[in-house]
């Protein structure tokens, strides 16, 4: 995409190339005789020993001329063949300024055609120019449903004035500030890392530079969910002591998680020493259940024994600490992933009154015992059953051991999250899991993902939002059967390549390079289609996500401190604005 740039001419510096050719003749007539002497010569705006390809106006000032010439043409082919014509004979300069690729040098190619009469005389030159942004009050990155635009700095100006007009606006105000952002980002399964760990050594450190640092066109995940044991994204079923009857957990290991998912978090931690990381089993050990099985569904549902409980607590406290030893500090944890889902694989059924007892009376007793700071975060399942959560919460007990809950919107409703956050104020709410799917739209899944878990999720109180899952390759795998088998990563891995960055990719990049931990969700008006959300970062900086949800482009007002700006949206399209 083009993006044109109306700049001032400032301090031209000359750079000279001068080219001559052969000319071809045919069927020229003895009374014309063919231009020679071309002379081509680019001023390029701005040069200096600073800036060798001009001041990023990306102006440049074209000279010709020739012996026998009547007249030229100056074709710009990169830029939709813009023409200019010069009737004199003797020359002269038509002036332009490249726009496309902001931020970048570019090099164009210039065709001259020298004519007299019938017969002429052409050469084609490049030209580097660097092309910088707009002057703009407001930064605008775009991402379109159709892909025209990926995550896609805009190239417009937008500076706040004074105005009237009918478009709808958007009132942001700062002064009015709600709850703490955590960050955003993603699931990193055991599938995933093993993907992203067989990536040849340059393209593993280039993604995760891309993904895990936030300046230059990286995209800054600041938050990850890990499974503890197997999830089923993994190649293989397994907890951290599958010896049965270990009631001391002599047998605890997290030996399986040393050839990939810990070189790689070591990695991530490195590049972000600040990363939360979350963590929840799939399935406690098979033999600390009654159905003896990893797998948690059938006619008798696999259940934790109560006469467990007090070793299951110790196991979570031993992954902890084994997590701590390898550089690893676990933020919190939700004691099971989707409690009430009982057929996935691994999976293991925990209802809330269960949850309460092994929480009040034994994890959260364990974590004291072993000066174990991690929060412990009630249910992690979906909206639909918010009475999970509030039950739990309901014990005065074990409200002041833990820290909050925890949802997934497969099922329920997103503004159900405020509903718990009104009856407890004092507990933090997070949003730890929605997957795109392999039959899933691009731009379908833009919309629903924005409007539900990036804006829905946070302007219901959540602190954080959370896409499953970072990595999958071309078949969706790895994944054991009975779990997920078609479920999207954020980027598609084959072999020893990155083929791929998917719908969740861009979702999470939306938020997570501008909505930086420590931010707070401050107030922003509700519009008609234009669903959105607004935070102010540690360093002061305004951000406000927008999605277009009408079928035609809208143009609105972003108003702040009484002055506005009018950006136009297209159709289906999410846009980030920072000022």
């Amino acid at each position: 995409m083009n993006f044109f740039n109306k700049a001032r001419i400032i301090g031209a510096s000359l750079l000279s190339i001068v080219f001559s050719y052969a000319c071809s003749k045919n069927d020229i007539p003895q009374s014309a005789k063919a231009p020679t002497n071309l002379q081509i010569l680019t001023q390029i705006v701005g040069v200096s020993g600073s800036a060798p390809n001009g001041d990023g106006s990306g102006t440049v000032n074209i000279s010709v001329s020739a012996t026998n010439a009547t007249t030229y043409q100056i074709i710009l082919p990169t830029e939709s063949n813009k023409t200019f014509t010069l009737t004199n004979s003797k020359g002269g300069t038509a002036s332009y300024s490249f726009t496309a690729n902001p931020g970048t040098t570019t090099t164009y190619p210039i065709q001259v055609i020298a004519y007299n009469g019938s017969v002429k005389k052409d050469s084609i030159i490049s030209v580097s120019v660097y092309c910088d942004y707009v002057k703009t009050d407001v930064a605008y990155w775009l991402t379109t449903p159709d892909k025209t635009a990926l995550f896609q700095q805009q190239n417009v100006a937008l500076n706040f004035a004074s105005a009237n007009n009918g478009n709808p606006t958007i009132i942001v105000d700062g002064t009015k500030q709600f709850q703490t952002i955590d960050g955003f980002g993603y699931a990193l399964t055991g599938g995933s890392a093993s993907l992203i760990n067989g990536l040849a050594s340059t393209t593993k450190e280039n993604l995760l530079r891309e993904l895990f640092l936030a300046d230059s066109t990286h995209i800054g995940v600041s938050y990850l969910r890990l499974s503890i044991g197997a999830s089923d994204l993994s190649a293989t079923a397994f907890t951290y002591d599958d010896t049965p009857g270990d009631s001391t957990l002599q047998n605890f290991t997290i030996e399986k998680e040393k050839s990939d998912l810990i070189p790689i978090l070591q990695k991530i931690i490195a590049l972000n020493p600040a990363i939360k990381i979350i963590a929840t089993p799939w399935s406690a050990p098979a033999w600390m259940k009654t159905n003896n099985s990893l797998y948690g569904g059938g006619a008798t549902p696999g259940i934790l024994k109560p006469a467990c409980y007090d070793i299951y607590a110790r196991y979570f406290v031993k992954y902890i600490q084994a997590m701590a030893a390898a550089g690893i500090t676990i933020d919190a944890i939700t004691p099971q992933n989707e409690p009430l889902n009982a057929y996935n694989n691994p999976s293991m059924l925990m209802v809330d009154t269960a949850e309460n007892d092994f929480v009040k009376n034994y994890l959260a007793p364990a974590f004291q015992t072993n000066n174990i700071s991690t929060k412990i975060v009630v249910y992690d399942h979906n909206l639909d059953h918010p009475e999970y959560a509030t039950n739990i919460l309901s014990d005065p007990k074990t409200y002041g051991l833990v820290d909050g809950s925890a949802f997934h919107l497969y099922g329920g409703q997103i503004n159900t999250m405020s509903s718990v956050h009104d009856q407890y104020p004092n507990k933090n709410i997070y949003f730890t899991e929605q997957a795109t799917f392999g039959n899933g739209s691009f731009g379908g899944d833009l919309k629903w993902h924005i409007q539900n878990v990036i804006i829905g999720a946070t302007a219901n109180w959540s602190r954080n939002a959370l896409e499953w899952n970072l990595a999958s390759d071309p078949n969706y795998q790895p994944h054991l059967s009975g779990g997920c088998s078609n479920c999207l990563g954020a980027v598609t891995i084959s072999g020893s390549s990155v083929v791929q960055r998917n719908q969740s990719y861009y979702i999470v990049a939306h938020a997570a390079k501008f909505v930086r931990p420590g931010s707070v969700r401050i107030a922003s008006t509700s519009v008609v289609n234009l669903p959105n959300v607004a935070f102010q970062t540690p360093n002061g900086k305004k951000v406000l996500i927008v999605l277009n949800t009408a079928i035609t482009s809208t143009t609105f007002n972003i108003q702040f401190n009484g002055q506005i700006v009018s950006p136009t949206l297209p159709a289906g399209a999410v846009a980030t604005f920072v000022w």
